[in-house]
Protein backbone atom coordinates (compact mmCIF):
# COMPACT_ATOMS: atom_id res chain seq x y z
CA UNK A 1 0.00 0.00 0.00
CA UNK A 2 0.99 3.50 -1.17
CA UNK A 3 0.52 7.18 0.31
CA UNK A 4 -1.31 9.01 -1.89
CA UNK A 5 1.51 11.40 -2.95
CA UNK A 6 3.74 8.19 -3.60
CA UNK A 7 4.14 7.58 -7.80
CA UNK A 8 4.17 3.82 -8.76
CA UNK A 9 7.77 4.06 -9.47
CA UNK A 10 8.77 4.78 -6.35
CA UNK A 11 6.95 2.43 -4.66
CA UNK A 12 8.52 -0.17 -7.20
CA UNK A 13 11.95 1.15 -6.62
CA UNK A 14 11.83 0.96 -2.83
CA UNK A 15 10.51 -3.02 -2.81
CA UNK A 16 13.25 -3.70 -4.81
CA UNK A 17 15.97 -1.95 -2.93
CA UNK A 18 17.28 -0.02 -5.68
CA UNK A 19 17.14 3.99 -5.12
CA UNK A 20 18.01 6.52 -7.80
CA UNK A 21 20.50 8.19 -5.30
CA UNK A 22 22.68 6.93 -2.76
CA UNK A 23 24.64 8.99 -0.40
CA UNK A 24 28.25 10.02 -1.61
CA UNK A 25 31.14 8.00 -0.04
CA UNK A 26 34.64 9.35 0.65
CA UNK A 27 36.01 5.59 -0.22
CA UNK A 28 39.79 6.91 0.67
CA UNK A 29 38.32 8.41 4.37
CA UNK A 30 36.10 6.02 4.79
CA UNK A 31 33.07 8.67 5.26
CA UNK A 32 29.81 10.38 3.88
CA UNK A 33 30.94 13.46 1.89
CA UNK A 34 26.98 14.50 2.69
CA UNK A 35 26.59 14.88 -1.06
CA UNK A 36 23.63 13.32 -3.34
CA UNK A 37 25.19 10.86 -6.23
CA UNK A 38 23.14 9.88 -9.02
CA UNK A 39 23.85 7.41 -12.27
CA UNK A 40 27.18 5.78 -12.55
CA UNK A 41 28.80 7.13 -9.11
CA UNK A 42 25.56 5.73 -7.28
CA UNK A 43 25.56 2.35 -9.16
CA UNK A 44 29.34 2.39 -7.88
CA UNK A 45 28.05 3.10 -4.21
CA UNK A 46 25.77 0.56 -4.42
CA UNK A 47 27.63 -2.18 -5.55
CA UNK A 48 30.63 -1.42 -2.98
CA UNK A 49 27.94 -1.76 -0.43
CA UNK A 50 25.85 -4.66 -1.91
CA UNK A 51 29.40 -6.41 -1.58
CA UNK A 52 30.31 -4.91 1.82
CA UNK A 53 26.73 -6.68 3.06
CA UNK A 54 25.87 -9.98 4.25
CA UNK A 55 22.76 -11.12 2.61
CA UNK A 56 20.48 -12.69 5.25
CA UNK A 57 21.95 -11.07 8.01
CA UNK A 58 19.94 -7.87 8.78
CA UNK A 59 16.27 -7.88 8.81
CA UNK A 60 16.34 -3.95 7.18
CA UNK A 61 17.57 -5.20 3.32
CA UNK A 62 15.56 -8.07 1.49
CA UNK A 63 16.89 -11.66 1.03
CA UNK A 64 18.04 -10.83 -2.50
CA UNK A 65 20.53 -7.92 -1.55
CA UNK A 66 23.75 -8.33 -0.16
CA UNK A 67 26.49 -11.18 -0.88
CA UNK A 68 27.15 -14.55 0.48
CA UNK A 69 31.00 -14.26 0.50
CA UNK A 70 31.52 -14.62 4.22
CA UNK A 71 30.51 -18.68 3.84
CA UNK A 72 33.96 -19.10 2.37
CA UNK A 73 35.75 -17.71 5.24
CA UNK A 74 37.71 -20.75 6.96
CA UNK A 75 37.46 -22.76 4.32
CA UNK A 76 40.37 -24.74 2.68
CA UNK A 77 39.42 -24.49 -1.09
CA UNK A 78 41.26 -25.20 -3.89
CA UNK A 79 42.26 -21.46 -5.61
CA UNK A 80 40.38 -22.54 -9.14
CA UNK A 81 37.30 -23.39 -6.65
CA UNK A 82 37.30 -20.03 -4.84
CA UNK A 83 37.14 -18.03 -8.16
CA UNK A 84 34.81 -19.95 -9.12
CA UNK A 85 32.80 -19.85 -6.28
CA UNK A 86 33.23 -16.08 -5.57
CA UNK A 87 32.69 -14.87 -9.31
CA UNK A 88 29.27 -16.74 -9.04
CA UNK A 89 28.60 -15.26 -5.79
CA UNK A 90 29.58 -11.91 -6.99
CA UNK A 91 27.33 -12.37 -9.97
CA UNK A 92 24.33 -13.38 -7.60
CA UNK A 93 24.95 -10.56 -5.81
CA UNK A 94 25.60 -7.73 -8.22
CA UNK A 95 22.61 -9.00 -11.12
CA UNK A 96 20.21 -8.31 -9.20
CA UNK A 97 20.07 -4.74 -9.80
CA UNK A 98 18.33 -4.24 -13.09
CA UNK A 99 21.02 -1.42 -14.11
CA UNK A 100 24.00 -3.85 -14.36
CA UNK A 101 24.15 -6.28 -16.91
CA UNK A 102 26.90 -8.22 -16.69
CA UNK A 103 30.43 -9.25 -14.80
CA UNK A 104 33.39 -9.52 -17.08
CA UNK A 105 36.90 -9.81 -16.54
CA UNK A 106 37.24 -11.26 -13.43
CA UNK A 107 40.17 -11.55 -11.28
CA UNK A 108 40.97 -13.13 -7.72
CA UNK A 109 43.87 -12.58 -5.54
CA UNK A 110 44.44 -14.28 -1.82
CA UNK A 111 47.27 -13.05 -0.01
CA UNK A 112 47.36 -14.77 3.28
CA UNK A 113 43.98 -14.25 5.01
CA UNK A 114 42.67 -11.30 2.50
CA UNK A 115 40.64 -11.74 -0.51
CA UNK A 116 40.95 -9.21 -3.34
CA UNK A 117 38.43 -8.83 -5.80
CA UNK A 118 38.51 -6.67 -9.15
CA UNK A 119 35.87 -6.97 -12.59
CA UNK A 120 34.29 -4.97 -14.88
CA UNK A 121 30.81 -4.22 -14.05
CA UNK A 122 28.88 -3.21 -17.63
CA UNK A 123 26.02 -1.26 -16.93
CA UNK A 124 23.31 0.85 -18.53
CA UNK A 125 26.18 4.01 -17.92
CA UNK A 126 28.82 2.03 -19.12
CA UNK A 127 31.55 0.08 -17.91
CA UNK A 128 32.70 0.63 -14.30
CA UNK A 129 35.86 -1.04 -13.05
CA UNK A 130 35.89 -2.31 -9.46
CA UNK A 131 38.54 -3.25 -6.73
CA UNK A 132 37.51 -4.96 -3.24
Amino acid sequence: MSFPFETEEAVILEENNLSQYEYGINFKMGRLTGDKVEGIEALKIWIYLALHTARYRFVIYSWDYGNELDELIGKSYSKEYLEMECKDMVEQCLLVNEKIESIDNFNMALNEDKLTISFTANTIYGEVDINV
